[in-house]
């Protein structure tokens, strides 16, 4: 299983939400590139990168970090945030990513998402972000009817083949990942790969991934549990 650190962008700083909200946010790194550079000197394989600014607002507005943090530290990028169209996921792929992130767009045009898979292939992930099993769109601040699994089982179909899933109510809470989400997400991906997210609190909770002993679940996000020191990078990454 592969770990992902966290660097989420807003307003040029390395922060964190909590539970999504805009107005909870504590800012742990003035430049992201030096959050990611920390994460990398410590073992990192691979980054997640999220634009809460274009979440928010819905369209990309760091892609300067994105090209910084893929050059300063080298390693493969998944990148999200705001990219609601085919010329932004290109541009999100030319500007360093390894793979790009499609959020709200996935779920009200499916034909980006066919034209994203058409053109880019498995360098597309679509995040599933959910309260109470239903998706959230729109930077987390908007709620639809969708049952996240109906989006991810439909969505696979399309040739989708990476899903991150996140429970909202438990990002930044360190209470624990949604494993009961995450089975039930993992089948409805069948053979495409799922990230697990939000909830991270301690090992105990990347353990308890492992032992879930699903096929397909690639790797997990972690965010807060890391910049607040609740155990090492080296030791997840042990535990994984």
């Amino acid at each position: 299983m592969i770990l992902f650190p966290a660097v989420d962008i807003r307003d040029g700083h390395a922060v964190r939400l909590t539970q999504g909200d805009y107005d909870r946010e504590q800012i742990y790194n003035d430049d992201p590139l030096a959050a990611a550079e920390d994460w990398a000197a410590q073992g990192a394989t691979h980054l997640h990168v999220v634009d809460l600014d274009g979440a928010l607002h819905g369209e990309r507005r760091n892609l300067e970090h994105l090209t910084r943090i893929a050059d300063g530290t080298g390693l493969p990028v998944q990148y999200g945030g705001g990219l609601r169209d085919i010329e932004a996921v290109g541009a999100a792929l030319n500007a360093g990513a390894w793979r790009a992130v499609i959020g709200t767009a996935a779920f009200r045009d499916r034909a980006l998402v066919e034209q994203a898979v058409s053109e880019f292939g498995d360098r597309i992930v679509v995040s599933a972000d959910a309260r109470d099993g239903r998706i959230a769109a729109q930077g987390w601040t908007e709620a639809t009817d969708l049952a996240a699994t109906d989006a991810v089982s439909e969505l696979r179909a399309v040739g989708v083949q990476t899903f991150v899933y996140t429970d909202i109510a438990r990002d930044g809470m360190l209470v624990g990942t949604d494993l009961e989400g995450m089975r039930a997400i993992s089948a409805a991906a069948g053979n495409g790969n799922v990230i697990a997210s939000g909830g991270v609190g301690e090992l105990a909770d990347l353990q308890k991934l492992v032992e879930l002993n699903l096929p397909n679940l690639e790797g997990v996000i972690a965010g807060k549990a890391l910049y607040e020191k609740r155990f090492t990078l080296g030791e997840a990454l042990n535990t994984l």
